[in-house]
């Protein structure tokens, strides 16, 4: 898997509810839900964000509810990987299981800039910043969990094993 676009960076302790407000809760279609991302932390911040790029947020990311809808809403805004310093838990684990890539980088991600054009090769393990020159590399997201990205999440990976 290979990500190319901008950078779109948000701070520490984002929680879900900044993520994709309660009230917007009465959906679980990914592209609705992603027409209001991030709506709890800044009103019309959704316009900015183009189909491919790529969230980049501090420590703590999706802490707070245990919200399905969250990595729904990043996904349907079309952003889909996200790299944080760190990931709440349960956010972690909702995130793959709705197919959202998400890589953890700790201090490195000190050196993405918001609107910084980056590549992204998972395989590899390297991501390049396009906009400064450096490399930053990450641990590699185990194999099993790859699959159940590249099916669409843990649902769609269910099903594909037991058909097989």
């Amino acid at each position: 898997m290979i990500f190319t676009g901008k950078t779109h960076v948000v701070g520490d302790h984002i929680d879900t509810d900044a993520i994709i407000p309660a009230r917007f809760l009465v959906t679980a279609d990914p592209v609705e839900l992603g027409k209001n991302c991030f709506e709890g932390l800044e009103q019309g911040w959704i316009q900015r964000v183009s189909k491919g790029d790529i969230l980049v947020a501090g420590e703590n990311f999706g802490c707070g509810s245990s919200r399905e809808h969250a990595p729904l809403a990043i996904l349907g805004a079309g952003m889909p990987v996200v790299l944080a310093k760190s990931y709440a838990r349960i956010f972690y684990r909702n995130a793959f299981n709705m197919g959202l890539l998400l890589l953890e980088l700790g201090d490195d991600i000190a050196h993405i800039h918001d609107g910084d054009a980056l590549r992204i090769d998972v395989a590899a393990g390297k991501i390049a910043n396009l906009t400064t020159g450096q490399t930053i590399g990450f641990n590699p997201v185990p194999q099993f969990m790859m699959d159940m990205l590249a099916g669409g999440g843990l649902v769609e990976y269910v099903k594909r094993k037991i058909a097989s």
